[in-house]
């Protein structure tokens, strides 16, 4: 018996037309996972297996939502953890004015990566009210006295009490 190659049959589909290959008694695993991609590519896949590409937008929309919904209870809980250690935060005894500005511009720095902008008189107040009292009373009184807090800049406020150091 002579050896019969036969071109790949075609089925016309309006403008398009897909070639589809042989199926063999041999290759029926090949074959079925080339025909599923190429329904698929032609977006006919659907009327083999109905729902089955709306069952997958679905779970692939209810698979985001609950990835961004678990996002977004990770970054409200580490934005918490934060600002905890925000309000917690003193500056010691041997801490320089550097020291612990570095550490209140770290926090808001991660705070805003976050999403979550601290106010610079948040930062400015929180800075003069954790400075150790026995070593810094005096400029703090004058600087509450003289500026206001509301608007003074929280390099401004670091700046006078490095010179002050």
């Amino acid at each position: 018996m002579a050896d019969v190659t036969r071109a790949p049959r075609t089925k016309d589909f309006g403008s398009t037309s897909i070639q589809c290959p042989m199926l063999t008694s041999t290759n029926y695993t090949v074959w079925s996972m080339k025909m599923k991609v190429l329904l698929r590519v032609h977006e006919v896949w659907d009327m083999i297996e109905p729902g089955g590409r709306t069952n997958r937008i679905k779970r692939d929309l209810e698979l985001n939502q609950v990835t961004h919904l678990g996002a977004d209870r990770v970054r409200e809980a580490r934005l918490q953890t934060l600002m905890t250690e925000f309000d917690r935060l003193k500056m010691d005894d041997n801490d320089t004015v550097d020291d612990f500005a570095g550490k209140i511009s770290g926090l808001s720095s991660k705070a805003t990566s976050l999403g979550e902008n601290i106010e610079e008189s948040k930062m400015v107040k929180k800075f003069l009210k954790d400075l150790p009292r026995h070593k810094y009373i005096q400029i703090v009184a004058s600087l509450e006295q003289v500026l206001n807090l509301n608007s003074t800049g929280f390099e401004d406020i670091v700046g006078r009490l490095k010179a002050y150091e």
